[in-house]
C-alpha cells in the first residue's frame, strides 16, 4: 500500500502554473513534516519547500516567490502551486513525509518548455 500518491505533473510552456497534489494516508499525515522534493536528469535530488504540522514553510531559494506549499488537513493532502515556471524546474517531483521514517511517493513529471 502506497502511503503518499501525488498527481498532477505535466507539461508546461515557461511562465504557465502547475499544481501539484500529494495524497497522505491517515495513519501519517499527522505530527509530520512534508515536503516536495524534484530531481533533474543526471542532478541531485534537492528539496524544494518543507511544510510542518503547525504550517511553516520553508523554500529553496530558487524557488522562492514563485512556489508556494500548503496542506489541507480535512483531505490529507499537500500541494505544491508552481508559478512562472522556468525550464530549469523541469524534473521529477517527489513527495516526502518524514514521520518515524522518511515515506517517499512514486514521483510526478514537470516538463517546461522555453
Amino acid at each position: 500500500q502506497r502511503q503518499l500518491v501525488e498527481s498532477g505533473g505535466g507539461l508546461v510552456q515557461a511562465g504557465g502554473s502547475l499544481r501539484l497534489s500529494c495524497a497522505a494516508s491517515g495513519s501519517i499525515f499527522s505530527n509530520n513534516l512534508m515536503g516536495w522534493y524534484r530531481q533533474a536528469p543526471g542532478k541531485q535530488r534537492e528539496l524544494v519547500a518543507v511544510i510542518s504540522s503547525g504550517g511553516s514553510t520553508n523554500y529553496a531559494e530558487s524557488v522562492k516567490g514563485r512556489f508556494t506549499v500548503s496542506k489541507d488537513n480535512a483531505k490529507n493532502t499537500v500541494y505544491l502551486q508552481m508559478n512562472s515556471l522556468k525550464p530549469e524546474d523541469t524534473a521529477v517531483y517527489y513527495c516526502n513525509c518524514k514521520k518515524s521514517r522518511d515515506y517517499w511517493g512514486q514521483g510526478t513529471q514537470v516538463t517546461v518548455s522555453s
